[in-house]
Parts: structure tokens; sequence; C-alpha cells
């Protein structure tokens, strides 16, 4: 019992690193804010790949990689366009002082996640999970009428994560091979593009020092993801629901508090409907959660 709860203190230690390092991230992202989305996308798939290829060889995943079947392969080239266009368009809402969406963004993913479960996996929902999602549509409607445009960055965000989501639970890979084999399917574009940023004309010189913090992109990518890959064999789901909001939690009160973005009273109002969809949708999980563990328990009584 004892190792089984050290564990779980460890994996839930590592999905607060996971969702913490994420809600900072945007700190990073500004210090090479020198660059411009494509070159800052390029160096972080070019170093993310020099960071997992050699961990694949280490771990043994050799035999994994080498077993994948082509629709497998044609379905990580999918996830690996969603999350390309994921990174480069989050790179560019905090570049063009967006921050506030992007963090709106990762507060809708998950009932975008469950919207395109009932879509394509024909799952179904209960009715609280449904009325959430009701409530956070009401609040980008509310958004689109009172502002008269739609956050399409945000959506954008929450859009492309959450069918990533959905591909990789279709391919059926560990999500340290997966994550390679993306990053080497991105790797001809993002390096072709650093070559010809380079030597093409005008050619961009980049100094040392921002080379090597431009390479730090491949860590601020890597290492969450190890996190919560560690957190997710440990920590019960309902757990992780819970946790996942600490990081567009963060990029708010970063937004707001740090780097005095401004946030329009009409989009404080779509806030409070997604926060009052997310109350609703975790409230919830987490009472059929401890209705289901009674039944078991009952049940085996």
């Amino acid at each position: 019992m004892r190792r089984v709860t050290s564990e779980g203190r460890a994996g839930l230690l590592s999905a607060f690193a996971a969702y913490g390092f994420w809600g900072v991230a945007p700190v990073y992202f500004f210090w090479v804010d020198f660059a411009s989305p494509p070159e800052v996308l390029a160096y972080r798939i070019v170093f993310s790949v020099l960071l997992l290829v050699p961990g694949v060889l280490l771990l043994s995943h050799g035999e994994e990689l080498r077993g994948l079947s082509g629709r497998q392969f044609l379905l990580l080239a999918a996830s690996a366009t969603l999350l390309c266009i994921n990174w480069l368009v989050f790179v560019w809402a905090l570049f063009n002082e967006r921050m506030v969406e992007a963090s709106l963004g990762y507060y809708i993913n998950p009932l975008m996640t469950v919207f395109l479960g009932v879509v394509f996996l024909a799952e179904r929902p209960r009715r609280g999970q449904w009325f959430a999602i009701a409530v956070a549509a009401a609040g980008i409607v509310y958004e689109v009428i009172a502002l008269g445009t739609l956050p399409l960055a945000g959506l954008t965000l929450a859009v492309t994560f959450a069918l990533y989501g959905l591909v990789r639970r279709t391919v059926g890979v560990s999500s340290f091979v997966g994550l390679s084999v993306e990053t080497l399917l991105m790797l001809p574009l993002a390096g072709g593009y650093l070559f010809w940023l380079t030597f093409g004309a005008p050619a961009v010189q980049r100094e040392v020092e921002a080379v090597a913090l431009l390479a730090l992109g491949g860590v601020v990518t890597i290492f969450p993801l190890l996190c919560f890959a560690y957190a997710a064999m440990r920590v019960p789901f309902t757990v992780l629901g819970f946790v996942q909001y600490l990081a567009p939690s963060m990029t708010l009160l970063l937004a707001v508090l740090v780097y005095d973005q401004g946030v329009p009273d009409e989009r404080w109002v779509t806030f409070t409907f997604i926060w009052l969809a997310i109350a609703i949708f975790s409230g919830e999980g987490l009472y059929h959660g401890v209705r289901n563990r009674q039944r078991k328990v009952h049940a085996a009584g």
C-alpha cells in the first residue's frame, strides 16, 4: 500500500509539473520574440527530434517504432499536422498580444474533446456533460454577438488539440514513440525552412546565444510531455481533469498581471460561462466517479 501511495504522490507531482510548466511556457516564448513564429516552431521541432530520438533508442522503444504499420504512419502524419498548426497558432497568439485568447482556447479544449467523442466515437455523454457543453457554447455565442468577432485563435487551439487527441487515441502507440515519429515527420519541413532562412536571400544570421535560446524550445516541448506521460499512468483521470485547468489559469494570470494584456468586459462574461461549464463538467464527473466506486463496493460485498 505504501508503494502505491508513493507512486500516486509522484504521479500527482508530475501532473502539476506538466501543467504548471505549460502554464508558464509563454514566458519562454516571449524571450524568443526576436524570431518569427515559423522560426520558433522550426527550432522547436529540430531540437525536439534531437532529444527524442536518442531517448527512443536508450529506452528500448526501437522495436515498437519498427513495428508501426502504414496506417499508423498516416495517422501520425495527420496528428503531426494538427500539432504543428497548434504550436504555430499558440506562438502567433502570444506574439500578437492574444495570450488571453490562447488561455480561453485551452479552457474550451476538454469540452471540445467530449464533443468530438460524440461525433467520431459515438460516445454518449451524460445530461450533465451535455449541459456543460451547452453553457460553454453559450459563452462563445455571447462573445460573437457582443464583440462581433469569433475568438479564432482560441478556437483553433481548442479544435486542433482536441482533434490531435482523437487521432492519437486512434493510432494506439505510446506517447514517447508517437511524438518521436510526429517530430521526425515535421523535421524535413522545419530543417528546410531553417536552411532557407540561414542561407537564403536575405539571410537571417543568429548569434550563438540566440540559437541556444531557441534550442531550449526542445526542452520546453519534451519535459512537460514526459511528466504528463508519467502522471497519466499513475493518476486517476478524474484528478487529471481538475489539474489540467492549471495551465490556462496560469496563462491567464500571466497575461493580466505580468504582461498587462487587457481583457474586454465581454470576454470576462465569456470566461464566466466557460468556468461555469468547467465546474458543471468536473462536478458531474466526480459525482459519477464516486457513485461507480460505491456500486462496485456494494457489488463486491
